[in-house]
């Protein structure tokens, strides 16, 4: 099934522009509230005398509850945009993104003395910040909504282009706006509810309705029987298989770096900011580039060419902990990890831009496929499940990449792991191809 806009006129160009900035300025809230959360939940944990294991155990909970709320979510999200229309979900989404930031700035600025009101409500913003955010494959399919098959790739790019300015911004705001507030906790859902506040503006006045709403559209906003059936379109579960485990390879690399860099290099906070926010900036740079290449090469092609970089730049960083870590130590001589200079840390800074350069590849050449592969009727719908797998590698990968990382003394366990799991999806991804190729003949 070939994906073509909505049959009633051309959906304005304009609301392309409209998507990425509020994808943007909603990842700009979630890259400003992530780096300081533990560390704000680490007093209240404090105050109430709970162990190193449980208080570590639960600030892993407010991580990944927002994940596992866009897991369940997006497919609700997607089946209600296609039969309401696009517009509607993404107000309500961003609308839920004020609220519950504005709700975590008032959790961490209660007094210590109410740690466990505290916490809950942190709890309760995360699940509510996570289902709306959920609407990231309505975002998806509002590009399908404007966009011919040739050019969907194009578009795809735009989404992947708008996480990672946000992943790159967001920290780097949080780090400067909190000046802005003197410091105080919840100067960061203050920031995180301002922005999602423009964007919700930007959405109200601006963001026309890209799809007619009702026709052919899911009747069921949760159903399990639904989400089976999107899996077996052709190409499409293998595709959507390729996306969970390409994000929980990479998702690996993400939960593990702040941990790495710290042993490895005896990287500060400071500096910790300034790599998350270089591979941000690595992701932007490989998103605008791919969109010329998308005029040129296949989705197929450009897939093929990000999962090869991953496994260079991942399969890199296992040999640079390999190195470094030889018995449990880290390596000295000219390759001290205090050598600022040291030739291992340049491989790592190359390795992990290989690793983010060729998910920024995968990235777009997956829902591309996928979009392309699915009825302009059900594109809410398939995004949305596709969407949904993609949280599922967001919550597998950090728990499997963290739980690697200490069982060896080199550390190189999450990266090894991430790159036999990438040899299985260039396995599947010669499969899809067939599958692909058989469709279009």
């Amino acid at each position: 099934m070939t994906s073509q806009p909505v049959s009633e006129g051309s959906p304005p160009r304009f609301a392309l522009l409209i998507v990425f900035l509020t994808v943007f300025i909603d990842l700009l809230g979630f890259g400003i509230v992530l780096p300081v959360m533990p560390r704000q939940a680490e007093p209240y944990l404090s105050e109430l005398g709970v162990s190193p294991v449980v208080a570590g155990g639960i600030i892993g909970i407010l991580f990944s509850v927002f994940s596992l709320m866009q897991f369940i979510f997006s497919p609700i999200w997607g089946r209600l945009s296609d039969r309401f229309g696009r517009k509607p979900l993404l107000i309500l989404s961003l609308l839920g993104s004020v609220v519950f930031y504005a709700l975590y700035g008032y959790a961490v600025s209660l007094p210590f003395d109410q740690a466990q009101l505290a916490l809950s409500l942190m709890l309760f913003s995360r699940v509510g910040a996570g289902i709306a955010g959920a609407s990231v494959g309505t975002a998806a399919a509002v590009i399908a909504d404007c966009t011919t098959p040739e050019r969907r790739a194009r578009g795809m790019a735009l989404i992947g282009i708008a996480f990672g300015a946000g992943f790159t911004l967001g920290p780097l705001i949080a780090f400067f706006g909190l000046k802005l507030f003197d410091e105080q906790p919840w100067g960061v859902g203050a920031i995180a509810s301002l922005l999602s506040s423009v964007a919700l503006l930007l959405a109200i006045f601006f963001f026309r309705e890209t799809r007619v709403p009702g026709r052919n559209a899911a009747k069921e906003f949760f159903s399990i029987s639904r989400t089976v059936s999107v899996l077996r379109i052709p190409a499409v579960g293998g595709l959507i298989l390729i996306y969970f485990l390409a994000i929980f390879s990479f998702a690996n690399f993400e939960a593990t770096l702040a941990r790495f860099t710290r042993a490895a290099f005896g990287m500060a906070d400071d500096d910790n900011f300034l790599v998350f926010a270089a591979i941000g900036a690595v992701l932007v740079v490989a998103g605008g580039l791919y969109r010329p290449l998308a005029k040129r090469y296949s989705e197929l092609s450009l897939m093929a060419a990000g999962l090869v970089q991953m496994i260079v730049g991942l399969g890199g960083l296992a040999m640079v902990s390999w190195l470094l870590f030889q018995g449990g130590t880290a390596a000295d001589l000219t390759i001290a990890p205090d050598d600022q200079g040291g030739v291992l840390k340049i491989a790592f800074y190359i390795a992990s831009a290989f690793a983010v350069w060729g998910f920024a590849f995968v990235n777009p050449s997956v829902s591309a496929l996928v979009s392309r592969s699915a009825d302009s009727s059900e594109q809410g719908e398939v995004l949305g499940v596709n969407q949904s797998f993609a949280s599922l590698g967001r919550i597998l990968g950090p728990l499997v990449g963290s739980l690697l990382f200490a069982v060896h003394p080199s550390h190189a366990m999450p990266f090894v792991v991430a790159v036999l799991t990438l040899f299985c999806v260039g396995a599947i991804l010669m499969n899809v191809a067939r599958s692909i190729r058989a469709l279009s003949s």
